[in-house]
């Protein structure tokens, strides 16, 4: 390392506090943080200048790989206007084209209305409010409650926490959340008492936080059903799924299901900033009108709502999508991944591969069917030896993520799964 990088770590294990981390790992002497320098494309490289494959998408959020130019120059032809104004009271250029682009993306779905936030959690807490708001002004107040599946992660701020369903992210902070029915299946949402049921969240074709767990073919259109009938409203969260991953823009494309409420994030900006968007009706946003004396108004927002320059990236990433094809490059390095899965699964240590689009979850178990012990901390032990073959990612438990740009060709997903299977047999091996 450089004497820059040295004191850079130095600074790093005094002053820094890294999220989901152990710190006293991260600070021992022996531990040398990795320092990303640059990046192009679905590659990464560090402060001594290897290359990586960026295995996750920088946690899920890299769409069209980094340092894209189209994007770069958005980015930059609107800071050479301004960087941020607000948007209480005002607005600017960006933000109305892209809720218009948004809204077009799913045509006669009847999801026309967008509301801007700053990243997945807190888009599920603008779905949250504008339900139990929506039934309180119109006529139907015992409806505040929530269900969401079991497995389920939504966010970690403490309304979206409440709805996860995964006890090393929210149980110590269950005292302070809002009680939510948690569910495995539709058989036991059938048994929720509907008439106080407010809303149900789902990540619909496939769980993240969960181990990349995929939902029964049908599911969807079945949940829909069910709350039609019922007058509970449905919430896709697609901070993960969307934009592209699953093969289609939207997950919920592929069961031609629409939600109520159409959560959005990560891939909005294309992996560059933070911007989020809540899509509903045309309903429910007619529930909030009146005279302002009323207080049926929306009081909720951030300071950096429809910060211009995320909304010029993600209009950006949108015009990659068109002009780039991406929706056909994806599909065409589908079947490439699938292949490649295959060939894991006749490891002895994978008991299980999980995929849909370009999510893909390798599970790691003992030969015998069993599980690891969770102090063995294989998963993240798998993660580190791929960097020694050029892969970067980060495990659930002992499930390992592969979750490439889309960007990504054949050749690099077939590099991506060797350096899989290398770590996988270096480390369980």
């Amino acid at each position: 390392m450089t004497p820059d990088f040295e004191q850079a770590e130095e600074w790093e294990k005094r002053h820094v506090w890294h999220p989901f981390t152990q710190m006293r790992e991260w600070t021992i002497p022996e531990h040398h943080p990795l320092f990303i320098v640059s990046g192009e494309g679905p590659w990464l490289r560090d402060a001594a200048g290897e290359r990586y494959l960026d295995g996750n998408s920088s946690i899920w959020t890299n769409i069209h790989g980094h340092n894209h130019p189209r994007i770069n120059r958005a980015i930059t032809e609107q800071l050479s206007q301004i960087a941020h104004s607000s948007f209480l009271g005002l607005t600017h250029l960006p933000a109305g084209r892209l809720a218009k682009e948004l809204v077009d993306l799913l045509p006669d779905s009847g999801l026309t209305r967008v509301f801007f936030s700053d990243d997945g959690s807190t888009g599920i807490e603008v779905a949250i409010k504008m339900t139990i708001q929506y039934f309180n002004q119109t006529g139907l107040p015992k409806k505040t409650g929530f269900a969401a599946f079991a497995d389920a992660y939504h966010g970690d701020t403490l309304g979206a926490s409440s709805l996860g369903g995964i006890a090393n992210f929210h149980e110590r902070f269950s005292a302070y959340q809002f009680p939510v029915s948690r569910v495995n299946d539709l058989e036991e949402l059938t048994r929720v008492d509907a008439g106080t049921l407010a809303a149900i969240v789902i990540e619909p074709l496939i769980q993240g936080a969960a181990g990349m767990r995929t939902w029964p073919a049908g599911m969807l259109r079945q949940l829909r059903e069910w709350c039609d009938q019922h007058q509970v409203l449905l919430i896709f969260d697609e901070v993960m799924t969307g934009f592209g991953r699953t093969g289609r823009m939207f997950a919920c494309e592929h069961e031609a299901v629409v939600p109520d409420f159409l959560v959005l994030a990560k891939g909005l900006t294309g992996g560059y900033l933070p911007l989020a968007a809540t899509l509903t009706t045309e309903g429910i946003y007619d529930g909030f009108l009146g005279d302002f004396s009323e207080l049926r108004a929306f009081f909720y927002g951030h300071s950096y709502t429809a910060n211009p320059l995320g909304c010029a990236a993600a209009l950006a990433s949108l015009q990659v999508f068109r002009e780039e094809r991406v929706l056909e490059q994806v599909t065409s390095v589908i079947p490439v991944l699938e292949e490649g899965l295959e060939q894991l699964k006749q490891l002895p240590w994978v008991q299980d591969v999980r995929q849909v689009g370009l999510i893909a979850g390798i599970e790691l178990g003992p030969a015998d069917g069993t599980s690891f012990d969770w102090g063995e901390r294989v998963g993240a032990r798998v993660c580190l030896a791929a960097r020694e073959f050029g892969l970067l990612t980060r495990p659930i438990q002992d499930v390992v993520v592969f979750m490439p740009p889309l960007c990504v060709s054949a050749d690099e997903i077939r590099f991506g799964i060797e350096a899989i299977r290398k770590a996988i047999e270096a480390v369980c091996g």
